[in-house]
């Protein structure tokens, strides 16, 4: 009994040294994306310009730096945070925001948003409309699975197919459009974190952070979904209820991150797999740490787009896929054994 406890001891100690690491690495990045930008403001003057009260340092940094660094932090904990979610409770490692169509149908809201005439002048109809297309996906999801019987099959199924149509409904207005809404399109779909300031990280934190208190308190019934429907039904658990619940929750974290920053792409996807390959499936560890995860990608890829080309930016979406899949790959070629 000694050693049981003694060996679960050791896995829980692996598990939080894994998020403390986490946390020093996102406190490392986020030091060094402040002082990164098009004005010359280095890395002591905006330290300082933290706790100095006026200046022009002081205006870059609370102004324009701080609201991007804070924001990609909400975003990389929102999409991972939300693709674990969707891989518990359709059990499937393909599932995620973007597989599941969500993301495809907040781009048409925002397609919609530019080419009737919002353009970037009104950047909260855009992300408004996002939002609301977003959560009309999950529930067209929802009430497609209620027909036919809520498996996790059905539910991907209907996801693959909303994101099919909302894809090509985006194609046909891009064909439709002028030169300059094609050109705001093309640059929402590759996701920005430029445009962000304190307003709508408010409104961005409010639906990321709230549905997390509601989610590790499923974290059990996450764990027991793994093992089959049946197998969670027989210890108690309301199956189509943790699943309604988990895929409303999962859309408004969505919904949250990509209504004003544009799609980010694959976080939601490899942050939950990288972590589940560290620390395993114990989703009470793997929910917050699959989440530092993602924000440690979303705030380092953004830094480097700002680094690598500068004063030029490279949008987000494309370097998450470049930093995202050959660290994927390398843990999957590492990774003998089956880990999911």
């Amino acid at each position: 009994m000694e050693d049981i406890y003694q060996r679960y001891k050791g896995f829980t100690g692996k598990k939080v040294s894994l998020m403390i690491f986490l946390l020093v690495i996102l406190f490392a990045v986020a030091l060094i994306a402040l002082s990164q930008g098009a004005a010359s403001v280095g890395f002591k003057d905006s330290f300082t310009a933290l706790f100095r009260g006026s200046g022009l340092a002081h205006a870059i940094v609370w102004k324009l730096r701080l609201p991007r660094i804070v924001m990609a932090i909400l975003v990389g904990w929102g999409l991972a945070l939300a693709g674990t979610v969707f891989q518990a409770i359709l059990r499937n490692p393909l599932a995620s925001p973007y597989t599941l169509g969500i993301a495809s149908s907040a781009g048409f809201g925002a397609v919609m948003a530019i080419v009737f005439g919002a353009g970037f002048s009104n950047e909260y109809l855009i992300a408004g409309n996002a939002f609301f297309f977003a959560l009309l996906s999950s529930f067209l999801i929802l009430g497609i699975a209620k027909l036919k019987g809520s498996t996790t099959e059905t539910m991907i199924l209907a996801g693959i197919a909303i994101m099919f149509l909302f894809s090509s409904l985006s194609s046909l207005f891009q064909y439709m459009g002028t030169m300059e809404e094609v050109h705001e399109i093309v640059f929402w779909f590759f996701g920005s974190l430029s445009k962000v300031g304190w307003k709508e990280l408010g409104i961005a934190s409010v639906m990321i952070l709230l549905p997390i208190p509601i989610l590790l308190k499923l974290s059990w019934d996450f764990n027991l979904l793994a093992a089959g429907d049946e197998s969670a039904l027989a210890l108690g658990v309301n199956v189509k209820r943790i699943r309604m619940i988990g895929v409303i929750l999962a859309s408004l974290i969505t919904a949250g991150s990509i209504c004003f920053t544009g799609v980010i792409g694959f976080i939601g996807l490899v942050s939950p797999h990288i972590t589940r390959m560290i620390i395993g499936g114990d989703h009470w560890f793997l929910l917050p740490a699959s989440a530092l995860v993602g924000t440690v990608l979303v705030l380092m890829a953004d830094t480097l787009g700002r680094i690598v080309w500068a004063p030029q930016v490279i949008p987000i979406g494309i370097v998450t896929s470049f930093i995202g899949v050959p660290f994927f790959f390398y843990l999957l070629m590492r990774r003998k054994r089956e880990y999911w």
